[in-house]
């Protein structure tokens, strides 16, 4: 297939996914060496992105693709007003209080929280550049990791997340990880106020919610969350709202 088929094609598969709204977010795209696929653009949110890029690999003769596409920002918002929020985010949930957080401001890195000495959960430090949150350091296990990653997603203005955090000592994945750890992230979040009631599987990287929430509001932030999970493939929304 040349290059020019290649990309109708992959074009044509993402016009086909609700989700990403090409006619509103037009994506550019352009072939590179080695069949490699450039994506480039906005998207107007993180379960858009994952969608675009999965489809775009699936696609036959696409080699690696390389992603240049980023989220929407809820609002404008400064590197340092990001990375001032994000930083309060981080102190002020009980699962990381353990952690170190260390942040990069104007050149120099800032320790905000030392941790325990003892008792480590792990050393996280952050960055952001032009909107875009950067997640370095370690962390004691894939939950804390895709914990801090939500976090960030959740911060007013950030456009993208890059987890570059290390699980010490490395944590093999599974889908009961994955479960558990969006279990943990509903928990947290002030916009679910009954986290119980909503029920959690994952099979190959795809969470289905199911179970009762009080707003259609609270049913699109649970499955939010769910897309805003560090290697989460898709998600199966089928909680129900009380009425």
């Amino acid at each position: 297939m040349n290059e020019d088929s290649i990309l109708k094609m992959v074009r044509a598969t993402l016009e086909h996914e609700p989700l990403i709204k090409l006619h509103q977010w037009p994506v550019s795209l352009a072939m590179a060496d080695d069949h490699a696929l450039v994506m480039e653009g906005e998207v107007g949110s993180v379960a858009a992105k994952k969608l675009a890029l999965q489809l775009a690999r699936s696609i036959p003769d696409v080699g690696n693709v390389v992603s240049h596409l980023h989220v929407v920002p809820t609002e404008p918002k400064s590197d340092g007003e990001i990375l001032k929020s994000l930083s309060t985010k981080l102190l002020n949930v009980e699962e990381l209080k353990n952690c170190a957080l260390r942040v990069l401001e104007k050149g120099q890195i800032v320790t905000l929280h030392e941790g325990s000495a003892e008792d480590a959960s792990g050393d996280i430090l952050v960055s952001v550049k032009d909107a875009i949150v950067a997640l370095d350091g370690w962390v004691i296990s894939l939950s804390h990791k895709r914990l801090a990653g939500v976090l960030a997603w959740w911060v007013p203005g950030c456009r993208d997340v890059v987890d570059g955090l290390e699980v010490m000592p490395p944590e093999q994945d599974n889908d009961d990880e994955l479960s558990d750890a969006l279990s943990l992230v509903l928990e947290v979040d002030p916009m679910i106020p009954h986290p119980g009631q909503i029920r959690v599987r994952t099979h190959d990287h795809v969470i289905t919610l199911e179970g009762l929430v009080s707003s259609y509001t609270e049913k699109s932030r649970a499955e939010q969350d769910a897309w805003c999970l560090f290697d989460v493939d898709r998600v199966v929304n089928h909680l129900a709202v009380a009425r």
